[in-house]
């Protein structure tokens, strides 16, 4: 029988064939990043793997591609800024504030599919140079590091968890094997101290941790992002709108989307694996703690959770699923997102 899926969000297998593991783009210093030169007609990357933003007349920019003389303009995140459920490049929150919403500068996607804060302040970092003037940053973020915040202790290191760390530590300790003389104890040989995939078994369970030290860890990448971008640019850290943060009631279709997707998760429902960090008491809390860190470092914060619930019914199809939006999502979200900050 065919999915839902298949047929209200028949771009999602593009996106599909766009992050397929066996085929996943290792990168040094940032783990993974996106293939280069994808094509699709969903998305499509640069020579870099950055995904290409479309402006007023259709012309194309992105980090590893063309880029004007400037200023520009950035915004970063994850796979909700990345665009994942856009149906074109155009349909992107980059499109849609250069074409539509905040067109004075062009805008150029700076997301990585599921990076942290430590990842996108990386990825900034790394190809900073082959930007020009920066007048505008745009955080628009904060799911990914909650999720990973609940990533057992002996994941967070000094830099936080990130996803696919167990496989990271696992290639790891191949390698020192390999390397390792195969010395004996007492007779015996020494046995191998292999670390282990940690499951939903293994996260943290005590919330106010998990927020506590993803709010840390953002704070601590906001002072980078300052002293990279520079003094002049305005940086504006966003709270992302997700579905169960802004307690927004399913649509027609996004009740057969999100009750398909729970029946068909090898893993579990949404509810077993993220429900703890799911609710609005847990955004708010976050959201209370980024807040205060801002204002201290001279970055600006919106949670647009509140905003976005303000702005549709029920009857609204936005999500395709419970953190990524359809293009009528995009479009609201990069509306509200110009009205908020006042861009232009």
């Amino acid at each position: 029988m065919k999915l839902h899926r298949e047929g209200l969000t028949p771009q999602m297998r593009e996106y599909d064939r766009f992050f397929d593991p066996a085929d996943l783009n290792y990168q040094p210093y940032l783990m993974y990043f996106h293939h280069p030169h994808f094509t699709s007609q969903a998305i499509n990357t640069d020579r870099s793997g950055f995904r290409v933003s479309v402006g007023p007349d259709g012309e194309q920019a992105s980090a590893g591609g063309a880029v004007g003389p400037g200023p520009v303009r950035v915004i970063t995140g994850g796979s909700s800024a990345l665009g994942i459920g856009a149906t074109h490049d155009r349909n992107t929150l980059a499109s849609l504030l250069w074409s539509r919403y905040a067109p004075s500068r062009p805008w150029l996607n700076f997301s990585g599919r599921c990076y942290n804060s430590t990842q996108e302040v990386l990825l900034f970092t790394l190809y900073r140079h082959l930007l020009p003037e920066i007048d505008e940053v745009v955080l628009f973020t904060g799911l990914n590091d909650l999720t990973v915040g609940r990533l057992p202790e002996w994941q967070q290191g000094d830099h936080g968890a990130f996803f696919f760390c167990g496989e990271y530590f696992e290639a790891m300790d191949d390698l020192r094997d390999r390397n390792r003389k195969h010395s004996k104890v007492f007779g015996r040989r020494a046995e191998r101290n292999r670390s282990r995939i940690a499951t939903f078994d293994d996260v943290r369970h005590d919330i106010g941790q998990v927020i506590d030290s993803a709010a840390e860890l953002t704070l601590r990448h906001l002072d980078t992002w300052r002293r990279v971008a520079g003094p002049d640019t305005r940086i504006s850290y966003v709270l992302q709108p997700m579905f169960l943060w802004m307690g927004k009631t399913w649509s027609p279709e996004e009740k057969l989307l999100f009750e398909e997707i729970d029946r068909i998760s090898k893993l579990g429902t949404w509810q077993e694996l993220y429900g703890d960090i799911s609710t609005p008491e847990v955004a708010r809390e976050f959201a209370e703690a980024i807040r205060v860190g801002c204002e201290k470092r001279g970055v600006r914060f919106y949670d647009l959770n509140p905003v976005v619930a303000d702005a549709v019914t029920a009857d609204d199809w936005i999500f395709v699923d419970r953190a990524h939006y359809t293009d009528k999502g995009h479009d609201v979200v990069a509306g509200l997102l110009a009205e908020t900050l006042g861009l232009s």
